[in-house]
């Protein structure tokens, strides 16, 4: 745990507390604190705002069951409790939503809805860098997004993934230079054919 994990540690202890006592204000304090970071993790892979809000909504709402019912007990771990909730969640969409894919104009695979609003040429690195994210294997892009999106510590993900943190460095590392490598390398094609891929 660093430093500023240890010295919000009784902070949050209090608040899960409270809020497991039903107090309204340590739920809003607690809703206030993640339902943003859980809402850009799910936006980071479903790319959709209904689909985002809900699966934030359902996740803190499990929280709520759980702390209320007394059947989580926090130990330090509560941001890596919640996180493995949110991907578990996001997962599930994931799966449910494949038959949905359609090819977008580079050849990536775009869910539906993101097709229709597919962002224009202002929106070109954005495109590129969602495009790249979908490239990478499940693990390197689990990884992108729980660093990126959650703004997990390594420390959090080593927690949440059962994984020794080096590892998940290690990972981090290999996974921006795919991306890195992923990106380069659709420029040049771009370059090459003399179009700007979206």
């Amino acid at each position: 745990m660093d430093h500023g994990e240890q010295s919000a540690a009784p902070e949050l202890a209090g608040l899960l507390q409270a809020a497991g006592s039903g107090d309204p204000a340590a739920w809003r304090a607690i809703v206030d604190r993640y339902s943003r970071r859980v809402y850009a993790l799910a936006q980071s892979r479903c790319r959709d705002a209904d689909v985002s809000e809900e699966i934030t909504q359902s996740v803190l709402a499990t929280v709520a069951l759980k702390v209320g019912a007394g059947s989580y007990a926090e130990v330090g771990r509560f941001e890596s409790w919640l996180f493995r909730v949110a991907m578990n969640r996001i997962r599930d969409h994931v799966r449910r939503s494949r038959r949905s894919l359609v090819v977008g104009h580079g050849g990536e695979l775009l869910d539906r809805q993101e097709a229709k609003g597919h962002v224009g040429a202002d929106g070109a690195t954005l495109d590129r860098l969602r495009w790249a994210v979908g490239q990478l294997n499940e693990q390197d892009r689990e990884i992108i997004e729980l660093r990126h999106h959650g703004d997990l510590t390594f420390k959090q993900m080593a927690d949440m993934l059962e994984e020794p943190v080096g590892t998940l460095l290690a990972r981090h590392h290999r996974a921006l230079k795919k991306l890195k490598e992923l990106i380069e390398a659709s420029d040049a094609r771009a370059k090459g054919s003399g179009e700007v891929e979206r």
